[in-house]
């Protein structure tokens, strides 16, 4: 942190827009000072005037002057947002939040699981563990949008599919502009995954609804309940556990979060 008081935002130039789909788009910021946080960590990004918001950055945490969190225009503050252009002046404040356990995904395999805009915090962990490739087992990625033109990271993902140390399973819920791949929900995409789920760990991200039957088809298949871990971002606001809005259960998500294991929420109704 780079100030005394949590609340107070640091001074952050908007360095680059990037258009992902018609309703998504990745910002690049510049904060006055480097602004160093982990994979799965979040920060609150401010538009002066209007409000702030709660995003998990989307790119390399080895990087701390410059950061990007991809962002769809859902309200107040992410529709301000799509309207800026390079050289805008905004707040950063953070990070908040807890981290994926990467001491622990030391040797084993790692199967991440995205779904539309969710792929946005899972490419911190992503790109995370492709700088510390040696240390893992496997990587894949699983992930899935509603067409093609809901795809993120278009111009990425040829190169993660053709990379000879991470594997890509793509999928779309409905084809066109000649999309030549899978047709289906993402967790059909675990068809052609074969792992040995005891020494495996998944990583789950996405809309309530994915990351419901995301985790009961990582059950299914073999995984344990511990072995899942889920980045449960809805509904957080002030970032730092005092308006409640993010309660789960005895969790507040921006607090105790936002990465979770299942095992730690399997017994809370309502979680989705």
């Amino acid at each position: 942190m780079h100030s005394s008081s949590p609340y107070k935002p640091m001074r952050t130039v908007l360095d680059d827009v990037i258009t992902e789909t018609a309703n998504i788009k990745t910002f690049v910021l510049e904060p006055e000072e480097p602004l160093p946080f982990d994979a799965g960590q979040f920060v609150e990004v401010t538009v002066p005037g209007l409000g702030e918001a709660p995003f998990t950055p989307s790119s390399s945490p080895s990087e701390s002057d410059r950061l990007a969190v991809t962002v769809m225009e859902a309200g107040h503050v992410t529709s301000a947002l799509h309207t800026l252009q390079p050289g805008a002046r905004l707040g950063t404040r953070g990070p908040y939040g807890n981290t994926y356990p990467l001491e622990e995904f030391t040797g084993r395999d790692i199967l991440i699981m995205g779904g539309g805009v969710g792929l946005a915090p899972l490419r911190s962990l992503l790109l995370a563990l492709l700088v510390g490739r040696e240390n893992y087992g496997r990587l894949i990625l699983c992930y899935g949008a509603r067409t093609p033109a809901d795809l993120v990271y278009k111009d990425q993902l040829p190169a993660w599919d053709a990379a000879d140390d991470l594997e890509v399973h793509l999928t779309v819920d409905q084809a066109q502009n000649g999309w030549g791949g899978k047709v289906g929900v993402v967790t059909e995409t675990l068809e052609d995954v074969e792992l040995d789920t005891s020494r495996a760990v998944g990583v789950v991200c996405g809309p309530p609804i994915m990351m419901r039957f995301a985790t009961m088809a990582l059950l299914a298949k073999g995984f344990t309940s511990p072995n899942i871990h889920l980045s449960m971002e809805r509904n957080m606001s002030c970032g730092i556990g005092k308006c409640g809005h993010c309660r789960i259960g005895p969790y507040y998500v921006c607090r105790d979060g936002p990465v979770f294991r299942f095992s730690d929420l399997e017994h809370i109704k309502h979680i989705w």
